[in-house]
């Protein structure tokens, strides 16, 4: 069985703007930031249309894993917001009005009568579709939103906010913080890398794959570069893992560098 120290974190973006280059996404980058300031990491992301028929299939299929999974767009009530919609078919339960959020949209509608805007009557038609967005798939808990308190929902380790990063980036941050504290820094890893020049992937590969093989749980990696603006052709060569082991394969893939022909570039990054 997957613990929950061993769950994959993902991120699905929902958008058919993003999709079509109206919107640039921001979330990806974001959470990454967040989740590094926790000791965490990002292992996956995918963006998918506007399509009830996509979102439900994708989200059957990351429901059926213990995933820890964000989810952000399409949880509006226009008709092209289709993910709490969705994710209810995903799960094969039914769309409620989730309580909470129902008092939390009428407490902002009260709160933009106040300001002069619209009324916190609820039986009028706009608040009425209002509402709509406090319908979530039965056994979901919301996520609050310190922005304008229309909240998200939460259900099966999925994190569902909206598109807007005004709010959904506090949401993850809460998420974050309340639902998988005790995830925080459970490992400590790290990141080194150097530049190596003289010296093609193909001849360093072999390296590389001794160093998984003889240091369990470090990832080598390599980014080349063929000299874009005017540089001098490299390869961006390092690994990652648990601090010890990590600082091994790193001497061994430096010096294996310099035994097969190449050079390095002065100091660590």
């Amino acid at each position: 069985m997957t613990t929950k120290d061993q769950a994959i974190i993902r991120l699905i973006i929902i958008g058919d703007e993003i999709l079509s280059g109206r919107r640039y996404d921001k979330h990806f980058s974001k959470l990454i930031e967040l989740l590094g300031a926790r000791g965490l990491q990002l292992g996956g992301a995918q963006i998918i249309p506007d399509d009830l028929d996509t979102i439900a299939a994708t989200l059957e299929r990351s429901f059926a894993t213990p995933d820890i999974v964000f989810c952000c767009g399409g949880i509006g009530a226009t008709p092209d917001d289709q993910t709490r919609q969705a994710a209810a078919k995903a799960l094969g339960v039914e769309l409620r009005l989730h309580p909470e959020a129902a008092a939390l949209i009428a407490e902002r509608c009260a709160e933009n009568e106040r300001n002069g805007v619209g009324s916190a009557d609820m039986s009028l038609p706009e608040n009425q579709q209002r509402l709509q967005m406090g319908v979530f798939p039965v056994g979901a808990e919301i996520v609050p939103n310190v922005y304008n308190k229309i909240p998200g929902f939460f259900i099966h380790n999925h994190t569902f906010m909206p598109g807007f990063p005004v709010m959904a980036w506090p949401m993850m941050e809460w998420t974050l913080d309340t639902r998988y504290r005790e995830l925080h820094h459970l490992a400590h890893r790290v990141e080194h890398s150097f530049l190596a020049f003289n010296l093609p992937e193909s001849r360093i590969t072999p390296a590389m794959e001794h160093v998984e093989l003889t240091w369990p749980g470090v990832k080598a990696f390599s980014l080349p570069s063929v000299g874009e603006a005017g540089g001098q052709p490299h390869i961006d060569l390092g690994v990652k893992g648990e601090p010890e082991p990590a600082a091994e394969a790193l001497a061994y893939l430096r010096q294996q560098v310099l035994d097969l022909g190449g050079s390095l570039s002065p100091a660590l990054k």
